[in-house]
């Protein structure tokens, strides 16, 4: 019986909301099934920003952030393309590639993403350094019932999933915004010192589910 209560918790905890400050989500394994799902009651974005914190020793290609909603699986994405060393931003199935960043692994990286409907622009940001701005799509928003996975990249509406783009590594402080965050804040973010949190998803306040086998730990810090 306790076995059967240990891989029941294993497979699925249910959906909570929980100050996260201090912790990281921990994916242990390589798995096409293992992801952490966030719960928003946002349904309608005209602009993104999302940041958040990541530690990996993948060279492979992998998922760091997938929005999807019914009419397009890469709603908003963020991933890692392993093969042309590049970090890719999707917005409605349009990407824009990112090379020559200094995209480091089994170092954690501070990333933020953004986008707005009315340019079409998206930028990122590593490590508190903006890139170009470059084009995705303009003139209509990402509207429809979010799904939003850590762990694993959507091919369809919350399924698809490709092993070899799962995440194994470690997440943590993930915000989502339905604004575009001016550079002084996304700078704070990085910093972490007394930014905005997220008006979508915020670290502090984090509704979300665990699929299989996700840990939840204290962020390790360096001791002086």
């Amino acid at each position: 019986m306790r076995l059967l209560l240990l891989m029941g918790m294993l497979t699925a905890c249910a959906a909570v909301t929980q100050d996260l400050s201090g912790k990281m989500f921990t994916f242990p394994l390589e798995t096409n099934t293992t992801l952490v799902k966030l719960k928003t009651t946002k349904r309608d974005f005209n602009a993104v920003t999302v940041c958040q914190r990541s530690f990996t020793d993948l060279e492979r290609s992998h998922v760091l952030f997938s929005l999807a909603v019914p009419t397009f699986s890469n709603g908003f994405l963020v991933f890692w393309n392993g093969a042309d060393k590049e970090l890719l931003i999707f917005t409605q199935n349009i990407y824009a590639e990112f090379g020559k960043t200094d995209y480091k692994l089994n170092t954690w990286h501070s990333i933020c993403a953004t986008w707005d409907s009315t340019s079409g622009l998206v930028q990122l940001w590593l490590d508190g350094l903006p890139s170009v701005r470059k084009f995705t799509r303009s003139g209509s928003n990402i509207r429809g019932s979010p799904i939003i996975l850590l762990g694993q990249e959507q091919d369809s509406h919350g399924g698809g999933f490709d092993v070899k783009q799962s995440l194994v590594g470690m997440l943590s402080d993930v915000h989502m915004w339905d604004y575009v965050l001016s550079g002084c804040e996304i700078q704070k973010y990085v910093d972490e010192r007394n930014f905005t949190p997220g008006n979508v998803l915020n670290w502090a306040a984090l509704d979300y589910e665990i699929v299989e086998k996700v840990m939840v730990e204290n962020k390790a810090t360096l001791c002086t």
